[in-house]
Protein backbone atom coordinates (compact mmCIF):
# COMPACT_ATOMS: atom_id res chain seq x y z
CA UNK A 1 0.00 0.00 0.00
CA UNK A 2 1.30 3.34 -0.80
CA UNK A 3 1.93 5.65 2.17
CA UNK A 4 5.79 5.80 3.64
CA UNK A 5 5.49 5.69 7.77
CA UNK A 6 9.64 6.20 8.27
CA UNK A 7 10.63 8.87 6.56
CA UNK A 8 14.02 8.70 8.03
CA UNK A 9 16.67 8.61 5.42
CA UNK A 10 14.15 9.29 2.44
CA UNK A 11 14.73 11.35 -0.38
CA UNK A 12 12.49 14.28 -0.62
CA UNK A 13 12.44 16.56 -3.43
CA UNK A 14 10.67 20.21 -2.53
CA UNK A 15 9.91 22.87 -5.14
CA UNK A 16 9.34 26.60 -3.77
CA UNK A 17 11.68 25.43 -1.21
CA UNK A 18 13.12 28.99 -0.44
CA UNK A 19 10.06 30.63 1.40
CA UNK A 20 6.90 29.99 2.81
CA UNK A 21 5.09 26.88 3.07
CA UNK A 22 8.05 25.09 1.27
CA UNK A 23 10.73 26.22 3.47
CA UNK A 24 8.72 25.25 6.76
CA UNK A 25 7.58 21.68 4.95
CA UNK A 26 11.48 21.36 4.17
CA UNK A 27 12.24 22.06 8.05
CA UNK A 28 9.14 19.64 8.73
CA UNK A 29 10.75 16.65 6.67
CA UNK A 30 14.32 17.23 8.30
CA UNK A 31 13.12 16.73 11.62
CA UNK A 32 12.10 13.31 10.49
CA UNK A 33 15.47 12.69 9.88
CA UNK A 34 14.57 12.71 5.78
CA UNK A 35 17.70 13.55 3.04
CA UNK A 36 16.29 16.85 1.33
CA UNK A 37 16.92 17.95 -2.22
CA UNK A 38 15.23 21.08 -2.52
CA UNK A 39 14.60 23.69 -5.11
CA UNK A 40 13.45 27.33 -5.90
CA UNK A 41 13.85 29.84 -8.49
CA UNK A 42 16.47 32.23 -5.96
CA UNK A 43 19.70 31.11 -5.16
CA UNK A 44 20.15 33.22 -2.16
CA UNK A 45 16.82 32.06 -0.64
CA UNK A 46 17.35 28.20 -1.07
CA UNK A 47 20.85 28.48 0.31
CA UNK A 48 19.32 29.95 3.41
CA UNK A 49 17.38 27.55 4.10
CA UNK A 50 19.84 24.99 3.38
CA UNK A 51 21.51 26.21 6.22
CA UNK A 52 18.43 26.14 8.80
CA UNK A 53 18.32 22.10 7.60
CA UNK A 54 22.29 21.36 7.95
CA UNK A 55 21.90 22.89 11.37
CA UNK A 56 18.80 20.30 12.41
CA UNK A 57 21.16 17.19 11.53
CA UNK A 58 20.17 16.68 8.20
CA UNK A 59 21.45 16.08 4.82
CA UNK A 60 20.32 18.52 1.82
CA UNK A 61 21.51 19.39 -1.66
CA UNK A 62 20.21 22.45 -3.20
CA UNK A 63 19.17 23.19 -7.06
CA UNK A 64 18.47 26.44 -8.62
CA UNK A 65 15.78 26.26 -11.17
CA UNK A 66 12.76 27.73 -12.53
CA UNK A 67 9.88 24.92 -12.32
CA UNK A 68 8.06 26.57 -15.53
CA UNK A 69 10.98 25.72 -17.81
CA UNK A 70 10.85 21.95 -19.14
CA UNK A 71 14.52 21.47 -19.63
CA UNK A 72 15.31 22.76 -16.75
CA UNK A 73 12.97 20.37 -14.71
CA UNK A 74 14.48 17.75 -16.96
CA UNK A 75 18.11 18.20 -15.93
CA UNK A 76 17.06 18.61 -12.15
CA UNK A 77 15.46 15.50 -12.12
CA UNK A 78 18.73 14.33 -13.93
CA UNK A 79 20.86 16.06 -11.21
CA UNK A 80 18.61 14.34 -7.78
CA UNK A 81 19.01 10.81 -9.60
CA UNK A 82 22.87 11.41 -10.05
CA UNK A 83 23.30 12.50 -6.48
CA UNK A 84 20.87 10.50 -4.76
CA UNK A 85 20.07 7.35 -6.72
CA UNK A 86 16.68 7.66 -6.45
CA UNK A 87 13.71 9.77 -5.22
CA UNK A 88 11.19 9.17 -2.58
CA UNK A 89 8.87 11.80 -1.82
CA UNK A 90 8.19 14.32 -4.81
CA UNK A 91 6.40 17.82 -3.43
CA UNK A 92 5.55 20.01 -6.33
CA UNK A 93 5.01 23.30 -3.95
CA UNK A 94 6.62 25.96 -6.43
CA UNK A 95 3.65 28.55 -7.32
CA UNK A 96 2.37 31.95 -7.89
CA UNK A 97 -0.79 33.87 -7.25
CA UNK A 98 -3.29 35.82 -9.45
CA UNK A 99 -5.63 38.73 -8.33
CA UNK A 100 -8.35 40.11 -10.91
CA UNK A 101 -11.96 39.32 -12.22
CA UNK A 102 -11.86 37.22 -15.93
CA UNK A 103 -12.99 40.74 -17.20
CA UNK A 104 -9.93 42.87 -15.77
CA UNK A 105 -7.04 40.12 -15.46
CA UNK A 106 -4.47 40.24 -18.83
CA UNK A 107 -3.67 37.38 -20.93
CA UNK A 108 -0.23 37.74 -20.18
CA UNK A 109 -1.34 36.96 -16.71
CA UNK A 110 -3.04 33.91 -17.14
CA UNK A 111 -0.21 32.70 -19.16
CA UNK A 112 2.08 33.20 -16.30
CA UNK A 113 0.14 31.68 -13.60
CA UNK A 114 -0.77 28.97 -15.72
CA UNK A 115 3.26 28.33 -17.01
CA UNK A 116 4.57 28.14 -12.80
CA UNK A 117 1.18 26.30 -11.38
CA UNK A 118 0.03 24.04 -13.85
CA UNK A 119 3.09 23.08 -16.14
CA UNK A 120 5.75 23.45 -13.35
CA UNK A 121 3.81 20.43 -11.77
CA UNK A 122 3.67 18.88 -14.98
CA UNK A 123 6.94 19.13 -15.71
CA UNK A 124 7.76 17.44 -12.08
CA UNK A 125 5.72 14.55 -12.26
CA UNK A 126 7.02 13.72 -15.81
CA UNK A 127 10.47 14.15 -14.85
CA UNK A 128 10.60 12.23 -11.42
CA UNK A 129 7.47 10.07 -11.95
CA UNK A 130 9.91 7.43 -14.26
CA UNK A 131 12.03 6.73 -11.70
CA UNK A 132 9.24 6.29 -9.13
CA UNK A 133 7.57 3.55 -11.40
CA UNK A 134 10.98 1.60 -11.92
CA UNK A 135 11.32 1.28 -8.25
CA UNK A 136 7.37 0.60 -7.64
CA UNK A 137 7.97 3.14 -4.90
CA UNK A 138 7.19 6.64 -3.77
CA UNK A 139 4.62 9.46 -3.14
CA UNK A 140 3.54 12.85 -5.03
CA UNK A 141 2.56 15.79 -3.13
CA UNK A 142 0.42 18.13 -5.29
CA UNK A 143 0.51 21.80 -3.60
CA UNK A 144 -3.16 22.67 -4.54
CA UNK A 145 -5.36 25.63 -2.45
CA UNK A 146 -8.71 25.87 -1.33
CA UNK A 147 -9.58 27.44 -4.53
CA UNK A 148 -8.46 24.40 -6.04
CA UNK A 149 -11.77 22.95 -4.52
CA UNK A 150 -14.12 26.10 -4.56
CA UNK A 151 -14.33 28.78 -6.47
CA UNK A 152 -13.86 32.42 -4.90
CA UNK A 153 -14.51 35.50 -6.96
CA UNK A 154 -11.60 38.02 -8.14
CA UNK A 155 -8.93 35.10 -8.39
CA UNK A 156 -10.58 33.20 -11.57
CA UNK A 157 -6.68 32.48 -13.15
CA UNK A 158 -5.58 31.04 -9.90
CA UNK A 159 -8.68 29.28 -9.07
CA UNK A 160 -8.25 27.67 -12.31
CA UNK A 161 -4.93 26.61 -12.05
CA UNK A 162 -5.41 25.19 -8.53
CA UNK A 163 -8.58 22.81 -10.01
CA UNK A 164 -6.09 21.88 -12.65
CA UNK A 165 -3.94 20.40 -10.28
CA UNK A 166 -6.44 18.68 -7.96
CA UNK A 167 -8.16 17.02 -11.02
CA UNK A 168 -4.55 16.01 -12.06
CA UNK A 169 -3.95 14.84 -8.73
CA UNK A 170 -7.38 12.71 -8.86
CA UNK A 171 -7.11 11.24 -11.85
CA UNK A 172 -3.23 10.29 -11.50
CA UNK A 173 -4.11 8.64 -7.97
CA UNK A 174 -5.51 6.25 -9.44
CA UNK A 175 -3.63 5.39 -12.54
CA UNK A 176 -0.62 4.73 -9.96
CA UNK A 177 -1.44 2.87 -6.96
CA UNK A 178 -0.75 -0.19 -9.04
CA UNK A 179 3.05 1.18 -8.86
CA UNK A 180 2.53 1.26 -5.29
CA UNK A 181 2.69 5.12 -5.74
CA UNK A 182 0.69 6.95 -4.05
CA UNK A 183 -0.39 10.91 -4.38
CA UNK A 184 -2.04 13.65 -2.10
CA UNK A 185 -3.62 16.70 -2.97
CA UNK A 186 -2.95 19.63 -0.44
CA UNK A 187 -5.66 21.99 -0.23
CA UNK A 188 -4.63 24.89 2.08
CA UNK A 189 -6.95 27.90 3.01
CA UNK A 190 -5.08 31.77 3.13
CA UNK A 191 -1.85 31.35 4.82
CA UNK A 192 0.56 33.83 6.29
CA UNK A 193 2.87 33.63 3.81
CA UNK A 194 4.17 36.37 0.57
CA UNK A 195 1.83 34.80 -1.91
CA UNK A 196 0.06 37.85 -2.64
CA UNK A 197 3.43 40.33 -2.24
CA UNK A 198 4.88 38.07 -4.93
CA UNK A 199 2.06 37.94 -6.98
CA UNK A 200 0.02 39.68 -9.50
CA UNK A 201 -3.24 41.32 -9.01
CA UNK A 202 -5.32 43.44 -11.34
CA UNK A 203 -8.08 45.18 -10.11
CA UNK A 204 -9.93 48.32 -11.24
CA UNK A 205 -9.92 51.45 -8.69
CA UNK A 206 -14.04 50.60 -8.66
CA UNK A 207 -13.73 47.37 -6.70
CA UNK A 208 -13.25 47.05 -2.81
CA UNK A 209 -9.66 45.23 -2.23
CA UNK A 210 -6.60 46.10 -3.77
CA UNK A 211 -2.95 44.40 -2.95
CA UNK A 212 -2.64 46.41 0.33
CA UNK A 213 -6.13 45.46 1.86
CA UNK A 214 -5.21 41.87 0.89
CA UNK A 215 -2.10 42.04 2.62
CA UNK A 216 -3.60 43.36 5.42
CA UNK A 217 -5.76 40.70 5.56
CA UNK A 218 -3.73 37.93 5.14
CA UNK A 219 -1.72 39.35 7.83
CA UNK A 220 -4.63 40.04 10.82
CA UNK A 221 -6.32 36.56 9.76
CA UNK A 222 -4.83 33.71 7.71
CA UNK A 223 -3.79 30.63 9.46
CA UNK A 224 -0.02 29.97 10.06
CA UNK A 225 1.52 28.02 7.35
CA UNK A 226 3.50 25.44 9.80
CA UNK A 227 0.07 24.19 9.68
CA UNK A 228 0.41 23.02 5.89
CA UNK A 229 4.15 21.55 6.55
CA UNK A 230 2.38 19.53 9.12
CA UNK A 231 -0.34 18.44 6.78
CA UNK A 232 1.65 17.33 3.94
CA UNK A 233 4.05 15.18 6.55
CA UNK A 234 0.97 13.33 7.36
CA UNK A 235 -0.05 13.17 4.06
CA UNK A 236 2.56 11.34 3.13
CA UNK A 237 2.78 8.69 5.98
CA UNK A 238 -1.08 8.33 5.14
CA UNK A 239 -1.30 8.57 1.73
CA UNK A 240 -4.12 11.03 2.17
CA UNK A 241 -6.07 11.75 -1.14
CA UNK A 242 -7.57 15.41 -0.38
CA UNK A 243 -5.87 17.49 2.51
CA UNK A 244 -8.20 20.70 3.53
CA UNK A 245 -5.84 22.78 5.93
CA UNK A 246 -7.91 25.15 7.55
CA UNK A 247 -11.39 25.49 10.02
CA UNK A 248 -12.79 27.24 6.50
CA UNK A 249 -11.36 25.02 4.03
CA UNK A 250 -13.20 22.07 5.34
CA UNK A 251 -16.36 23.88 6.22
CA UNK A 252 -16.24 25.44 2.64
CA UNK A 253 -15.06 21.37 1.15
CA UNK A 254 -18.16 20.44 2.98
CA UNK A 255 -21.06 23.11 2.45
CA UNK A 256 -20.31 22.41 -1.55
CA UNK A 257 -20.32 18.91 -1.36
CA UNK A 258 -23.91 18.42 0.58
CA UNK A 259 -25.67 21.73 -0.47
CA UNK A 260 -24.67 23.67 -3.63
CA UNK A 261 -27.96 26.34 -2.73
CA UNK A 262 -26.79 27.14 0.69
CA UNK A 263 -23.25 27.26 -1.01
CA UNK A 264 -24.51 29.94 -3.67
CA UNK A 265 -25.66 32.00 -1.02
CA UNK A 266 -22.29 31.90 0.55
CA UNK A 267 -20.45 33.05 -2.41
CA UNK A 268 -23.00 35.52 -3.45
CA UNK A 269 -21.67 37.21 -0.07
CA UNK A 270 -18.39 36.84 -0.28
CA UNK A 271 -18.73 38.68 -3.74
CA UNK A 272 -20.79 41.33 -2.52
CA UNK A 273 -18.45 41.84 0.79
CA UNK A 274 -15.21 41.13 -1.80
CA UNK A 275 -16.04 43.01 -5.28
CA UNK A 276 -18.89 45.46 -4.57
CA UNK A 277 -21.31 42.84 -6.40
CA UNK A 278 -25.01 43.43 -6.42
Amino acid sequence: MPGIRDLKEKVVVITGAGAGIGRLTALAFAREGADLVLSDICDDRINAVAREIESLGARVLTYVVDVGDREQMVSFAAYVIRERGHVDVLVNNAGVSVGGTVADSSIENWEWVFRINVWGVIYGIKAFLPHMIDRRYGQIVNMSSLLGLVGIPGTPAYNTTKFAVSGLSESMRVEVRKYNIGVSNICPSWMKTRIVEDGRMEFKDAFKVNRTSVVKAYDKYAWPPEWVAKAVVRAVRKDKAVVPVGPDAWVLWFLKRSSQNLYDLVMSTVSRILLGNH
